[in-house]
């Protein structure tokens, strides 16, 4: 399993971080790995979302992706269940998640990616991943930071 974990403090309400997530489409402004996104289905603190992903500069086949939001605590990603992302679910599963504590001076985000290869895959896939994937969460955390304490809607 190849899981990518970035924490970073940011000056906004757990709320406000959310809330930016559960919109992909503006969350897609800032995270490279969802564009673009073709469709979004919303319904309170559940979005259901199709895009056509970019796993560290390699594109995948459409995929459609499930977030929960739990209110002033954390979102949580996971693919749709079948039918949907058969094409995917041959190489990967994946889950994910932005969970969020106040604390000083804004809110403690913690962002985790966890990607589940099949076996035939996974020896060559997480190694070849693992760097790259680092640093493209690392720069997605970095834009939403700038992004929320910007106030930028």
């Amino acid at each position: 399993m190849l899981t990518v974990t970035v924490t970073e403090t940011i000056s906004c309400t757990p709320d406000e971080l959310l809330e930016f997530v559960m919109d992909a489409e503006r969350y897609a402004q800032i995270d490279k790995k969802i564009r673009p996104v073709r469709w979004v289905r919303r319904d309170g603190d559940f979005t259901e979302f199709c895009f056509q992903p970019s796993v560290a500069g390699l594109p995948g086949p459409p995929t459609v992706s499930q977030m929960r939001r739990t209110p002033g605590e954390r979102v949580d990603v996971k693919l749709a269940p079948p039918p949907a992302n058969r094409l995917s679910r041959l190489t990967t599963d994946f889950d994910a998640s932005f969970v969020c504590s106040p604390v000083e001076g804004g809110t403690r985000l913690v962002r985790t990616l966890n990607y589940r290869f099949r076996p035939w895959l996974g020896w060559l896939a997480e190694p070849l991943l693992r760097r790259r994937l680092n640093a493209d969460v690392r720069e997605e955390v970095r834009l939403a930071k700038r992004h929320l304490e910007a106030g930028a809607s």
